[in-house]
């Protein structure tokens, strides 16, 4: 059975890597003033450029039920014969019940509910594929999937809090504080219901933040899938990127990729913001 990968743009996979792994997108929509733009194809500078002239943030829009209608249409007339689609979590963005309200009422089409973002999304879609690789039935997909997502450990550390003030995610005290004392958060996605929460406020450069970042996170979350992990980041540095990737690595994992976060969730974050993303919960076997 052919069997798609779908996901949102905010899914945040170059586009090799959505060829390798068969993945599908459409994408978030992106309004700088009155310029309307699709996420993934506009720049992170770009946004955070717009936000230093205007001093507001772009706005993002969720994909809407049309949308839905007419990317799932399109990989049925491609020749695919189910659709396994991995959703920006539901305790952030509507794509999620935009997307069900279109599947209920097509045949083979699964919506699932990541809880997660950025490239926390990639690896549940990354696991959907090698799965029906594998040769599952959606079904046996879909279930898979849904019973490991709480295994998928996304995490952050941001430079500042404004753009999260900016975007309602921030109380006005916390971040006069936080930029009073040059604090820079760790913000942990929660798979319960995929909403971000603070962990540890951390001072100082960027390398020793984001290794004392890669210290807690390791600490909350020891046991990892080898097979995969992703450092995803707005805007870094080559050489704390770098670091980031050596440690991964020096940790096990057989393959890092680091990729940029796209408009939407850059649009959140802010610049400097650089997070690590795996599945915490050992090496998993398909069979």
């Amino acid at each position: 059975m052919k069997i798609a990968i779908s996901a949102e743009s905010t899914i945040d996979l170059p586009k090799n890597l959505l060829a390798e792994f068969d993945i599908h997108t459409v994408p978030f929509t992106i309004l700088l003033g009155d310029q309307v733009e699709k996420d993934g194809e506009v720049t992170p500078e770009t946004m955070f450029a717009y936000t230093d002239k205007t001093g507001v943030l772009p706005k993002t829009s969720a994909v809407n039920t049309y949308q839905y209608e007419e990317h799932f249409k399109k990989l049925f007339e491609e020749g695919y014969e189910a659709i396994i689609h991995f959703s920006l979590s539901s305790g952030i963005s509507s794509a999620y019940a935009n997307a069900c309200s279109v599947a209920s009422k097509l045949k083979n089409v699964y919506v699932i509910d990541t809880k997660s973002l950025s490239t926390g999304i990639a690896l549940q879609a990354i696991y959907g594929r090698r799965l029906a690789d594998a040769g599952k039935d959606p079904e046996t997909i879909d279930k898979l999937c849904e019973e490991r997502k709480k295994n998928c450990q996304a995490s952050f550390s941001l430079e500042s809090v404004n753009y999260l003030y900016k975007g309602g995610r921030c109380s006005a005290l916390a971040m006069i504080g936080a930029n009073l004392l040059h604090l820079k958060p760790e913000i942990y996605v929660h798979s319960d219901d995929g909403k971000m929460y603070p962990g540890r406020k951390l001072r100082g450069p960027m390398l020793k933040v984001i290794n004392t970042y890669i210290d807690d996170v390791f600490a909350k979350y020891p046991a990892f899938d080898p097979y995969i992990a992703f450092t995803t980041f707005s805007s870094a540095p080559e050489e704390v990127v770098e670091a980031v990737k050596k440690r991964l690595y020096d940790k096990g994992f057989k393959r890092v990729e680091a990729t940029f976060a796209g408009g939407t969730i850059s649009s959140h974050c802010g610049p400097h913001c650089l997070g690590i993303l795996y599945y915490a919960d050992g090496e998993q076997k398909l069979d």
